[in-house]
C-alpha cells in the first residue's frame, strides 16, 4: 500500500496524453445503476437551476460536462454529474445524495476519476461527532471495519490519496475509500463491488432509521448545509474547472453542486 500526495492537477499534467472513454462509460454505467437504485427509493425532482447545466463546454471533443442536481421530500440534495476531457485522459464523476433532516443517517459520497490513471473515493459523510457519539459510530462506521482494513491488505496496487489541503482531509470518516489504482479489470470490480454493497448498505439504513425531532431538524440542516458547502467550495480539484471552462462557469458549477441556485425548497 504506498500513497500519494501529489495535487489532480500535478497527476494530470505529468502523464503522457491517455484516452480514458473506455474507463469513462465503466463509472457512467457504475453511476447510472446506483442511481437507479436510489431512483426506486426516493422521490425526486430535478431542480430547475440545473437544467441549463445539462450539458456544457465543448459540443463534441474537448472540455466538456453534464450536471444534474435533484431534490425531494427525503433528499436535501443530489448531484449526478460529470466534467472532463476522455480523450485527454481527465474525466471527474459524481454522485453523492445528502439527505433532509428527519434522520441522521450518514449521507452518501461517491466520486470516480481518471487522470489518467484511475480512482475512487467512497464515504459515509457523518451527521455527527463520532467521538462524541460512540453509539453513533458503532451503528454506521465499526460494521464496515473489517471490509476496509480487508481491501487495504488484499490490493496492493492502490495508492492511497492524501489531499494537500488539511479541511479535505479531515472531511474523510475513518472507512472512507480515497485511492488512485490501475484501471484494470480487476481493480474496476472491486470498486463496482464496494460501491453497490454501500448503496444497498445505505438504503437499508434509511429503512430502519428513527426520526429525529422536530424541534432539532433546523439546527441539522443548518450543520448539513455547512458541510457540503465547505466541501465543495474548498475542493483543490475545482482549479480543474477553471482550468476548462474558465472563473465565471467553475463558481456556477461550485454553486450549483452545494445548491447555491436551487429553486426547489429545502426538505423540511
Amino acid at each position: 500500500m504506498s500513497e500519494t500526495l501529489k495535487a489532480v492537477q500535478d497527476m494530470t499534467d505529468e502523464a503522457p496524453v491517455t484516452d480514458v472513454t473506455e474507463t469513462f462509460v465503466q463509472w457512467q454505467e457504475l453511476l447510472a445503476e446506483l442511481k437507479e437504485k436510489i431512483d426506486a427509493r426516493f422521490e425526486l425532482r430535478r431542480d430547475p437551476s440545473t437544467e441549463e447545466l445539462e450539458a456544457f463546454g465543448a459540443q463534441a471533443d474537448g472540455p466538456r460536462g453534464s450536471l444534474a442536481g435533484y431534490t425531494g421530500p427525503e433528499i436535501d440534495w443530489m448531484i449526478h454529474s460529470w466534467v472532463g476531457e476522455p480523450e485527454r485522459g481527465f474525466v471527474n464523476l459524481h454522485l453523492t445524495v445528502w439527505l433532509g433532516p428527519h434522520v441522521r443517517v450518514p449521507h452518501l459520497g461517491i466520486a470516480l476519476l481518471c487522470w489518467p490513471g484511475g480512482w475512487f473515493y467512497l464515504d459515509s459523510v457523518p451527521r455527527a461527532s463520532l467521538v462524541a457519539d460512540g453509539d453513533y459510530y458503532d451503528r454506521y462506521y465499526a460494521p464496515a471495519e473489517k471490509e476496509w482494513l480487508a481491501v487495504r491488505e488484499e490490493y496492493e496496487d492502490l495508492t492511497w490519496f492524501t489531499s494537500r489541503t488539511g479541511f479535505i482531509r479531515g472531511s474523510l470518516s475513518p472507512t472512507a475509500y480515497c485511492y488512485s489504482m490501475p484501471r484494470d479489470e480487476r481493480h474496476i470490480g472491486l470498486v463496482r463491488r464496494l460501491m453497490h454493497e454501500q448503496v444497498d448498505r445505505w438504503l437499508t439504513w434509511v429503512e430502519e432509521a428513527e426520526p429525529v425531532a422536530a424541534a432539532e431538524r433546523e439546527a441539522l440542516a443548518a450543520a448539513d448545509l455547512a458541510i457540503r458547502r465547505n466541501i465543495v467550495e474548498r475542493d483543490p480539484a475545482n482549479v480543474m474547472g477553471v482550468r476548462y471552462f474558465g472563473e465565471q462557469v467553475t463558481d456556477r458549477l461550485v454553486r450549483a453542486l452545494w445548491g447555491g441556485d436551487r429553486i426547489l425548497p429545502r426538505p423540511s
